[in-house]
């Protein structure tokens, strides 16, 4: 068949995402993760720490989700011949959802039977299944829950083809991903662009994530001898495959959530490959650019089928492969001023013999051989090289995305600078710069009621030079002016001009949002007392604001504030107090205050507390349990039960 491209809706069980958080992500001091020790040499140029961020900043976080399911049409993108079915999920950062061998009937890819937020992401709400594209700041896509651009035009050679694009905001990048099918093609081409228009060097990071089944007797196949990872939290390298007695390319040998970043020689092809027992499975290869694989596992402790089962209902396990730009997520690259950063993925079915798969090496061995039958000779390079036109040729969109793009263009407007990506058409309904957009044309801020959500949150220097010039003149009784002040230079870390303007906020109208930012300064001047003082009248002043409420909990937690938070409990609205993570946060008020017997029954009402927002590596729900039954048993053996078991390290 000719390949096709459909655009069309699929039924599937979601739960729903709830909206942006009200409050910046700012409160980066609940995020913080402890330095890694190195033990590497001094030749592997990893670029530990480099373009690390503290929060999201200025994405929000999404907190105020659940695991309640229904079903619902979402959009789909099919790209399709007689030998592969690719779906893509627009709505969802692009992700390619499932990609079905034809030939065989199966599905290459893990695809999750539920799309149900949890708390994995740089922006909290994530989901398990296919393959994820992150780009920008270390960790999950900012995205990944959101709708981009989607277009779609005909190329002689290559057929139909689909893009996805957006504006990215921390690293202020475009980037855009081109996928088609060859008529006669077993392999789905993915022609990656990142556009870096701006005139310094910047942190660049990005990882294609792919979930794939966790086959019963199957292995991971890279071409590598030695493999980056943290143990004990010390950066190392050990040897591939076997270590510590076991081979760790056969992931169901690993016991730990760990993630095995594999050191691919510059010489050698670039690909990963999961296969089962049989020897049959996905192979991912790219261009040279694309030099990091990855393996991540969950393990096989009782926190790791925590974990597995939490993520999804039906689908079963899986384990992470992954390429990127660097050789470990330890850091960003550097990507120079003015430059683009192009590379091309091919994904598809690997059929290698079943002898082969009982040995390493044996199945690296056959891997090689067949990767060199497909792509020798530097084949994908010179795909890359022809289609480079293809890259610049301007779409039919079908789906719109963020307004990131277009308040990007109107700050360069401002600046006398080119526009970005003129190819890339950013024309949206999205209105959520429509305030900013007015400021930057006549310098005048809305000043809207003090409860009203605020608008997105700033992160450009020239906006930010523009609103302080403005605040001498005409906006110096703006209250909302001073607050995008006040937020921003908390980004900054100058903790100084923060509390200057957010105190002038409040001063010119009393306000929720100046208050918790004045909260975050006074921790950062270790007054801790003033800080929950703020939290308090917060809240108060916003407690039917679920996402501000759970925010200002989550800073009142940090600070042991137990008794604040167990009298603000009794005053919420019911629906929020009801609220899974606020139920916790009441439960650990109680026990902080010697009420364990209450807090208890609370923690195992109805079979036990299922948190919505349970964060990967918190531990929390557990140690609790085993505080408070011991503290009530202090005779019997304490065992977690299985529900209250995240702890995979």
């Amino acid at each position: 068949m000719n390949t096709q491209l459909q655009f069309t809706k699929v039924k599937m069980k979601i739960s729903k995402l709830g909206s942006e958080a009200s409050l910046p992500d700012i409160f980066w001091d609940m995020q913080e993760k402890s330095k890694v020790k190195s033990k590497l040499s001094e030749y592997e140029e990893i670029f530990e720490g480099y373009g690390s961020v503290n929060t999201a900043y200025p994405y929000r976080q999404y907190n105020t989700y659940n695991r309640q399911l229904h079903t619902e049409e979402v959009s789909a993108a099919v790209l399709e011949n007689s030998f592969l079915k690719a779906t893509f999920l627009p709505d969802y950062g692009g992700r390619l959802w499932s990609l079905i061998d034809k030939v065989t009937g199966r599905n290459l890819l893990y695809t999750n039977d539920v799309i149900r937020p949890s708390n994995l992401a740089l922006r909290n709400a994530w989901f398990s299944g296919g393959v994820e594209w992150n780009i920008g700041i270390i960790g999950h896509n900012p995205f990944t829950m959101s709708p981009l651009f989607t277009a779609e035009f005909l190329d002689e050679e290559k057929g139909p083809i689909l893009r996805f694009y957006e504006f990215e905001r921390v690293r202020k990048v475009s980037y855009q991903m081109d996928f088609w099918l060859e008529e006669n093609s077993k392999y789905l081409n993915c022609r990656m662009r990142i556009s870096n228009q701006n005139d310094t060097v910047i942190p660049m990071y990005w990882w294609s994530n792919m979930a794939v089944p966790q086959y019963q007797g199957g292995r991971v196949v890279v071409p590598a001898t030695w493999a980056y990872t943290c143990i004990d939290n010390v950066l190392q390298k050990v040897e591939v495959p076997n270590n510590c007695g076991y081979d760790l390319t056969q992931y169901e040998n690993i016991n730990n959530q760990i993630d095995y970043f594999f050191d691919i020689e510059d010489k050698d092809s670039k690909y990963i490959a999961n296969i089962d027992q049989n020897g049959y499975g996905l192979l991912q290869m790219s261009t040279d650019r694309l030099k990091g694989r990855k393996l991540f596992c969950w393990g096989k402790n009782e926190g790791s089928d925590r974990w597995q089962e939490y993520l999804t209902e039906e689908a079963g396990r899986y384990v992470e492969i992954q390429a990127g730009l660097g050789k470990t997520q330890y850091g960003c690259i550097p990507m120079a001023p003015n430059t683009a950063w192009e590379w091309l993925e091919q994904y598809g079915p690997i059929q290698i013999s079943s002898g082969g798969t009982q040995n390493f090496d044996a199945a690296k061995g056959e891997v090689n051989d067949y990767v060199s039958s497909l792509i020798g000779g530097q084949k994908l390079e010179k795909i890359l090289l022809e289609t480079r036109s293809l890259s610049k040729v301007k779409g039919r969109v079908m789906y719109q995305g963020s307004q990131n793009g277009v308040m990007e263009n109107c700050v360069r407007k401002k600046q006398e600078i080119p526009p970005i990506s003129p190819h890339l058409d950013f024309t949206t309904a999205d209105e959520r710069y429509s305030e900013w957009i007015s400021f930057l044309e006549d310098g005048t801020l809305c000043c809207p009621a003090p409860d009203k959500k605020p608008m997105e949150y700033i992160c450009d220097e020239f906006i930010y030079d523009k609103l302080k010039s403005e605040v001498k003149a005409k906006e110096a009784n703006n209250w909302y002016a001073w607050l995008h002040i006040g937020f921003y230079s908390l980004y900054k870390e100058n903790f100084q001009e923060a509390k200057a303007a957010l105190s002038k906020s409040n001063q010119l109208q009393e306000n929720a949002w100046a208050k918790y930012g004045l909260s975050i300064t006074a921790i950062a001047e270790c007054c801790y007392e003033e800080a929950i003082t703020l939290l308090e009248s917060g809240i108060k002043q916003n407690r039917t604001d679920l996402s501000y409420v759970k925010e200002s909990y989550k800073v009142l937690n940090k600070l042991k504030a137990v008794k604040v938070m167990h009298e603000l409990y009794l005053q919420l609205p019911a629906e929020i107090a009801a609220e899974s993570r606020m139920v916790l946060n009441y439960i650990i008020a109680l026990k902080g205050i010697g009420e364990y017997q209450r807090a208890y029954e609370l923690l195992m009402n109805n079979g036990g507390l299922e948190v919505d927002d349970i964060k990967e590596g918190e531990d929390s729900i557990g140690s609790i349990w085993l505080e408070l039954y011991s503290k009530l048993y202090p005779k019997e053996n304490a065992f977690v039960p299985h529900k209250f078991h995240f702890r995979s390290f």
